[in-house]
């Protein structure tokens, strides 16, 4: 159950992560859902280390989502400062 919860939250924290900074991104929506999941498993994994909170024990803690979307959301930001178009 590990794997699929961590599977689970990862795609739900990038979907969230993704519609709180709507717009295009430069790897299209398949980049950009792999960079938030990427984002929420990072988080999930701070939040399991830092706070004592893994996803097996407490999969709808507050804790545990609040650091995967923010996790999510610092990659989808880098991201697109990374990759994204230039102007000029």
């Amino acid at each position: 159950m590990g794997v699929i919860a961590w599977l689970v939250l990862g795609l739900l924290a990038g979907a969230i992560a993704k519609a709180v900074l709507p717009g295009r991104d430069p790897g299209g929506c398949l980049g950009t859902t792999a960079i938030g999941i990427a984002g929420a498993f990072l988080g999930g994994w701070l939040s399991a280390e830092l706070f004592d909170r893994p996803v097996q024990r407490a999969f709808f803690d507050l804790a545990t989502w609040g650091s995967a979307i923010a996790g999510a959301l610092v990659l989808l930001i880098a991201y697109r400062l990374l990759f994204g178009r230039t102007r000029g």
